[in-house]
């Protein structure tokens, strides 16, 4: 048996479930999770750039970790399916680490 409460609620707008917040508000906390501390910093690569990189590590675009389109920064940033994105993460013991993965449509 379907919870109709359950049902109801995913065709709802994303504003009309987080209470008492207007969509415009919803969006403001969006973007802040950008600027979270725990969050890396992601970057969509240019074409020229995805190049360099993928002759650089000697891999193919789906030799690459793979990450959502419904990752919440992805969606942030803009990234379609097949993009490359480079994240920079901050490493307590290396200093600064870059990894790079390829968006996926699931």
């Amino acid at each position: 048996m379907v919870n109709t409460n359950k049902v109801q609620l995913l065709q709802l707008p994303l504003a009309e479930v987080v209470e008492g917040l207007p969509s415009k508000s919803v969006k403001k906390i969006d973007k802040r999770i950008l600027k979270h501390e725990l969050v890396p910093e992601h970057r969509v690569l240019t074409l020229e750039e995805a190049a360099e990189v993928l002759g650089r590590l000697r891999v193919k675009p789906w030799q690459l970790p793979h990450i959502s389109i419904n990752d919440p920064v992805i969606s942030l940033i803009g990234a379609k399916p097949g993009d490359i994105i480079e994240i920079k993460r901050k490493s307590p013991t290396a200093g600064e680490t870059i990894t790079y993965r390829v968006v996926v449509p699931y």
